[in-house]
């Protein structure tokens, strides 16, 4: 008795496979935190158990109403991603796992790469992360200082220049 019970309160849980209402409201409850690529989205429905043309259909209602727009949401991103500050090398691999489309990738790296100076961003972080490694061993230093910003997506022949030219002063 306990199971059967058991077994009927996970599936009061579950959302109705083919009910357009639930899946919207979820789309909606997704939407509410952060603005969403459309192949986000559609993997977030899938994996909710939706079917693949409820799915389709509800993307497409969100597209309609302007919900969902995947420039939009690319330059959401790279702005956000921008502030931290990342690499862009770092930022457009993750529009890239995010699903976007590579024309929509190239089109808000042309805008973003108008007001972004990523040699300048690039020395002050390296500048800021040498100061932190005062008594450590220069090739260390150098070396660590290396992998951080390899971490922060930035070119390793920007690096390599910013680091083997630094001057400790």
């Amino acid at each position: 008795m306990r199971r059967k019970y058991a077994g009927s309160l996970a599936s009061a849980n579950r959302p109705q496979v083919n009910n357009p209402e639930k899946a919207r409201e979820y789309a909606f409850l997704l939407l509410k935190y952060r603005l969403r690529s459309e192949q986000e989205l559609l993997q977030r429905l899938k994996l909710k158990g939706f079917s693949e043309e409820l799915c389709r259909d509800t993307l497409n209602f969100l597209k309609d109403r302007e919900f969902v727009d995947d420039r939009i949401f690319a330059r959401g991103w790279v702005s956000s991603r921008l502030k931290r500050p990342f690499g862009l090398r770092r930022i457009k691999q993750e529009l890239i796992q995010k699903g976007l489309d590579k024309e929509v990738i190239e089109e808000t790296f042309v805008r973003a790469k108008e007001d972004y100076d990523e040699g300048s961003i690039l020395r002050r972080l390296a500048e800021q992360r040498f100061s932190r490694l005062k008594g450590v061993e220069p090739l260390k230093a150098r070396q660590r200082v290396y992998a951080y910003l390899m971490r922060r997506g930035f070119s390793p022949d920007l690096i390599s220049e910013v680091v083997n030219n630094y001057d400790s002063r």
